[in-house]
């Protein structure tokens, strides 16, 4: 089988569409702030992608005067009509920030009230574990002391 054209028009679109969704279009270049963190854009991207083609026959007045030369048993082509199309959609989620001992996303979109009370509980959580068995120790320290 020989190189068809909408082998051509796919292999051109394919390529053009590698060259602009990569792993650097996702997960952008992290860039370090003064403090030491670390921040790195997240994307989302979707691509799409169609090629169709036709071959024509060609008009009934030149099959006639055509003979065997056209055709694809004769060894001739065909015309060839196609298109190829695509489309490529680059949306930002968020920005990963990496520093402090901490991971953090800050999503773009969405609620960010609700995001930021819910990376605060586990903070909260050792705060009130630590006041509980602080306040724990010196009844247990007052007990021993009464004892003695």
């Amino acid at each position: 089988m020989g190189n068809h054209p909408i082998e051509s028009l796919m292999k051109t679109a394919m390529e053009s569409i590698q060259q602009i969704v990569d792993v650097n279009t996702i997960v952008g270049d992290p860039v370090e702030t003064p403090d030491g963190s670390v921040i790195i854009p997240i994307s989302r991207v979707s691509c799409g992608f169609a090629a169709g083609g036709s071959e024509f026959a060609p008009p009934e007045d030149n099959k006639d005067n055509a003979g065997s030369g056209t055709g694809q048993g004769g060894g001739g082509s065909l015309p060839f009509g196609g298109g190829a199309g695509a489309g490529v959609s680059v949306q930002p989620v968020g920005f990963l920030v990496v520093g402090n001992g901490t991971i953090r996303l800050l999503p773009v979109d969405g609620n960010v009230v609700i995001d930021r009370l819910l990376d605060t509980v586990p903070d909260l959580l050792d705060k009130l574990t630590g006041m509980i068995n602080r306040k724990k120790k010196p009844l247990a320290d007052d007990i021993i002391i009464a004892r003695d």
